[in-house]
């Protein structure tokens, strides 16, 4: 039994033969009544087509994140240029911003960037982690809770690809504060490093949202394991039919 995709014409439509005068037809000259209003234009989502694009401008800003990265784990290895490494940082912040702006005014939504932009941020958090490890500003037992977080989530996303067929969740807002709250907190914590009470400050607020980031990141990985658990058992289904949010979590009406 297929799908019908098309509207056809309704039972109020006017089909040929039906005796109507010019006055009362609005579609015919003379009548005096305005004639149908023209269609809308679309307005609506790129075409699922288009999400296959890879040359386009936020996904040229999320390379240039990428590339950040090592310059990054230089500027606080290396020579320890804690106030560029934070400026790296904070241009890393403006582009992820400004990549998420640009894709939807523009309809610049690839699947691309959508893997790029979760990588990048991931990767800054683990090589900002690492890097302040190894400096002392951090404990490695906070590297490790949040490396324990990511591997869960890595299993449950591996799990998810075998038994369902894809591996992508839909980012919860409670993730994408958790990774903002962790981004905020180690650029603080980086210029903590610097005596006098500036240095002091920093330190105490770049704590405050480590321990919250942590705390929410925690939080998002149980909710993305209750996603992959209801796509597993069936609680969830994704949308068959090519579309623009193809591949994400849809409510199932019915399921159990």
């Amino acid at each position: 039994m297929g799908q019908i995709r098309g509207g056809g014409r309704g039972s109020g439509d006017d089909a040929p033969g039906t005796g109507l005068s010019a006055a009362d037809d609005p579609s015919l000259p003379g009548s005096g009544r305005p004639g149908p209003a023209a269609p809308p234009a679309h307005s609506g989502p790129a075409p699922a087509d288009n999400r296959d694009r890879i040359l386009t401008v936020p996904n040229g800003l999320s390379v240039l994140r990428l590339l950040g990265v090592p310059l990054f784990l230089w500027l606080v290895l290396g020579p320890h240029l804690n106030a560029w490494a934070v400026a790296v940082l904070i241009a890393s912040a403006a582009t992820d911003w400004l990549d998420g702006k640009i894709a939807r005014a523009f309809n610049q939504q690839s699947r691309l960037g959508e893997a790029l932009d979760p990588a990048a941020d991931r990767l800054y958090i683990a090589a900002t982690l690492i890097a302040l490890a190894i400096r002392n500003i951090i404990p490695w037992w906070l590297v490790a809770l949040l490396a324990v977080r990511e591997l869960m989530v890595a299993g449950a996303l591996a799990l998810l690809k075998r038994k369902v067929g894809f591996g992508t969740l839909q980012v919860s807002f409670v993730g994408k504060t958790a990774t903002l709250c962790l981004l905020y907190a180690f650029p603080l914590l980086l210029l903590g490093t610097y005596a006098g009470n500036l240095g002091e400050v920093t330190r105490i607020i770049g704590w405050a949202f480590a321990i919250w980031g942590t705390a929410l990141y925690w939080w998002a990985a149980a909710l993305y394991l209750v996603q992959a658990r209801d796509l597993i058992t069936g609680r969830l289904t994704v949308l068959a039919d090519p579309s623009p949010d193809d591949g994400t979590p849809h409510t199932s009406e019915g399921a159990a």
